[in-house]
C-alpha cells in the first residue's frame, strides 16, 4: 500500500513579502548613501575651488548643475553636501537615542519619583520651539557642523525618551519581567536585556523619522548661519548663499533643495516600510 506524499507549499522568503515603499525608500536611501561615500571621487570638480571667469554659468557640459556666484560648480558641492547631510542626520539620530533611550527605559520602570523628575524636565524642554531651543545651545559656543548636529540631538532627545518610555510601561507588565524580578535580577539586567530588545522595533522606527527631522532642522541652521560655515558645501548653507541669485540664478538653489527633498522622501519612505514590518498589527492585516 503506497503512501501519500504530503508536499506543503514553500513559504516565501521574508524580503519578499516587504512593501513597495520599503523597496523604494531602500534604493533612494542606499543610493544617496553611496554617492555621499563616493562624492570625492565623482565629484567632477574640487567643491571649494573658485574661479571668478565661471561665476553664474548656467547648466552646461562643462558644468552640469551650473555654477554659483564664485565661479564654484554647483553638481561638486551638492554631491560633497550629501555627507554633511547625512553625517548630521545620522549623528544627530545617533546622540539623540544615546540620551533618549536610557531615560525613556529608566522613567518606564523606575518608580513614580524618578519617572515625574525624569519627565517633568522633558516637559520642560518640549515647551520649547526644535528651531529655538537648538539656538539656544548653540548660542553659547562658535557655529559649527559637529555642535549643530549635537544641539539636534539634544532637541529631539524628549520625543525619544516618551516613545521608550511609553515602550517600557507596556512591556514591564508582560510575565517574563515579573519572572526577571523574581529571580532577583538587577535594575540594569532588566532594562537592557529584558526590556530594550523587545523595545527595539519601534524605536529604530522612530529612529527613520527623526533623522529627517534632523537634516532639516541641521539645514536651518545652516541656512540661519549657526551650523556649517562657509567655504562647507553644506545643502542649507548653499541655499542661504543663493538667496540673492534666485532670479538671476536659480540652479544655485535647486540643486541642493532637490537634493534634500529626496534624501528626506527616501528615509521616510524607508521608515514608513520599517513600521509595515516591524508592526505586527500591520503585518497581520496585510497578510490578510
Amino acid at each position: 500500500m503506497s503512501e501519500a506524499i504530503v508536499t506543503m507549499p514553500a513559504r516565501p522568503a521574508a524580503w519578499r513579502l516587504w512593501p513597495l515603499n520599503l523597496w523604494i525608500g531602500l534604493m533612494v536611501t542606499g543610493a544617496i548613501v553611496i554617492t555621499a561615500l563616493l562624492a570625492p571621487v565623482i565629484a567632477p570638480y574640487p567643491y571649494d575651488e573658485m574661479s571668478i571667469l565661471t561665476r553664474l554659468r548656467p547648466p552646461s557640459a562643462s558644468h552640469w548643475l551650473g555654477t554659483d556666484d564664485f565661479g564654484r560648480d554647483v553638481l561638486s558641492r551638492t554631491l560633497i553636501g550629501a555627507r554633511y547631510s547625512l553625517i548630521m542626520g545620522f549623528g544627530a539620530a545617533l546622540s539623540s537615542f544615546s540620551l533618549g533611550v536610557p531615560l525613556g527605559l529608566l522613567a518606564g520602570y523606575s518608580s513614580r519619583a524618578v519617572d515625574e523628575a525624569i519627565m517633568r524636565v522633558m516637559d520642560v524642554l518640549l515647551s520649547f520651539p526644535p528651531i529655538l531651543l537648538g539656538l539656544l545651545i548653540l548660542t553659547v559656543t562658535p557655529p559649527s557642523v559637529y555642535k549643530a548636529m549635537i544641539a539636534v540631538g539634544v532637541v529631539y532627545v524628549p520625543a525619544i525618551v516618551r516613545i521608550a518610555r511609553s515602550v517600557t510601561l507596556e512591556i514591564t507588565q508582560e510575565e517574563f519581567i515579573q519572572a526577571a524580578r523574581a529571580r532577583g535580577d538587577s535594575t540594569a539586567y532588566i532594562l537592557f536585556r529584558e526590556i530594550l530588545p523587545n523595545a527595539w522595533p519601534p524605536l529604530i522606527v522612530e529612529a527613520g523619522l527623526r533623522v529627517t527631522f534632523a537634516i532639516l532642522l541641521a539645514a536651518a541652521f545652516s541656512f540661519l548661519g549657526m551650523g556649517a560655515q562657509p567655504p562647507s558645501s553644506d545643502w542649507g548653507l548653499m541655499i542661504s548663499d543663493a538667496r540673492p541669485f534666485l532670479e538671476t540664478a536659480p540652479w544655485i538653489v535647486l540643486a541642493p533643495g532637490i537634493a534634500m527633498s529626496v534624501t528626506v522622501i527616501g528615509i521616510n519612505l524607508l521608515g514608513d516600510g520599517l513600521r509595515q514590518v516591524m508592526d505586527p498589527r500591520l503585518s497581520s492585516g496585510r497578510s490578510g
